[in-house]
């Protein structure tokens, strides 16, 4: 019994989206073609469940590069309305086109040179008579069984502000780059963001070529990457890499006497991958997962100076 509600409510909102969809008109193309237009930001108020959805809508607005502000209405006849300067582009979302409190925020709003976008359930209501535009967010019935609770009503709201704020994205092209610029902390932001030097520690885990085995062993545990470098004698000229793995085959390979007397140059893996610190990190994940590689040679102007490891790149969130 219970499933059969939740599925008549899923059901009562599918429907009432498909008819906003059929709904969308010149209004729509009009409110996107203001906003755009707007020397200003989009301020965006309501009362109750509306003021939840203008709220939301405020945040999806800005997080795709629209400048939107969310208003109060009842603080706003307090003193907020102050926020709202000459071509900003208030949006005020109400069900019954009657709120009296999104009322009273009209002719003070029209007397601050901004341009009103009634989203109402009623295109007939005062509020809507008395807006620049207006948005139809009427619907059948609500998924109450008492057509009482805002529900499908709340959906068409939410859903017209994704609408608009992906039409906005769109018409600005507002791509990828700039959508990790407003996440900074997202895993797209990271993956768009983050270079290679923002990761990499201080110092290059190294050995002189002609280093014995002891020695490359206490460098590889003091430096925590599981490897590191070999280096020409008394230069930055990167010669290989020695990783735990080529420890680990040398073991296999040579008699302990005979492995005792390697230098590191033979032990090394000779032409190691490298990154240039300037380069993004998740570039350095994809050469990593390319190559089957767990440690990089950071570089700068081809010169060695640091080293990354893949848990490095997975820690920040780098996937």
């Amino acid at each position: 019994m219970h499933k059969e509600i939740g599925r008549w409510v899923i059901q009562t909102e599918a429907q009432a989206l498909e008819a906003l969809a059929r709904r969308l008109d010149e209004r729509f193309d009009r409110v996107v073609e203001r906003i755009l237009a707007s020397p200003g930001k989009v301020v965006l108020t309501g009362v109750g469940k509306s003021a939840h959805i203008a709220a939301k809508v405020t945040a999806t607005l800005n997080s795709v590069g629209t400048p939107a502000v969310w208003l109060h209405a009842t603080e706003a006849v307090h003193g907020d309305v102050g926020l709202v300067q000459p071509g900003d582009v208030v949006l005020l979302f109400s069900k019954s086109g009657e709120t009296p409190e999104v009322r009273a925020l009209v002719p003070v709003l029209r007397e601050r040179g901004a341009v009103l976008v009634a989203c109402v359930g009623n295109p007939d209501s005062s509020l809507a008579r008395q807006a620049h535009e207006v948005v139809d967010l009427s619907v059948e019935r609500e998924a109450c069984p008492h057509n009482l609770t805002p529900t499908a009503s709340t959906t068409v709201a939410l859903a017209f502000g994704d609408a608009l704020a992906i039409a906005l994205m769109q018409a600005r092209a507002f791509g990828p780059e700039d959508f990790a610029a407003t996440h900074p902390a997202g895993s797209l932001g990271k993956r768009l963001l983050l270079r290679v030097r923002d990761l990499v520690e201080p110092g290059l885990p190294a050995v002189s070529e002609d280093a014995p085995l002891k020695e490359v062993l206490i460098a590889i545990t003091a430096g925590r990457k599981g490897a590191v470098a070999v280096l020409a004698p008394d230069s930055a000229i990167l010669r290989g890499i020695i990783t735990d793995g080529d420890i680990r085959r040398a073991l296999e390979k040579y008699l302990p006497q005979e492995l005792m007397a390697l230098k590191a140059l033979q032990l090394a893996t000779l032409s190691p991958r490298t990154i240039e610190a300037d380069q993004k990190a998740y570039e350095a994940l994809h050469q990593m997962r390319t190559h089957k590689v767990s440690q990089l040679i950071v570089t700068e102007q081809g010169r060695p100076v640091g080293m990354l490891h893949f848990h490095d790149l997975i820690r920040e969130g780098i996937q």
